[in-house]
């Protein structure tokens, strides 16, 4: 078994249950991104408001930086349960 193969997604209810919150969490950072670079491009208008649109640009792009972190963690969660489920088969043989 590898990672980043569809098939450890849909393998049993724990790993469809397990895939589908890494997804939420997933489109819940890039909603954060987003939000945190429109809303710093707004404040780039503004002299005043300049050092806190820099730190929503900041915040915005340890954001970006975190959804590949997301999808590598739930791979190898997902590759580890697989790996559970091969012992405990030949456990039962």
């Amino acid at each position: 078994m590898t990672l980043f193969r569809h098939e450890n997604r849909q393998r049993t209810e724990h790993s469809k249950r397990l895939y589908a919150r890494f997804e939420i969490a997933y489109t819940l950072v890039d909603f954060g991104a987003a939000f945190c670079f429109v809303l710093g491009s707004i404040f780039f208008f503004s002299e005043r408001l300049m050092t806190p649109g820099t730190w929503l640009f900041l915040i915005g792009s340890l954001l970006f930086a975190a959804k590949p972190t997301l999808r590598l963690v739930r791979e190898i969660k997902l590759y580890r349960m697989g790996d559970q489920d091969d012992l405990a088969s030949r456990l039962k043989d």
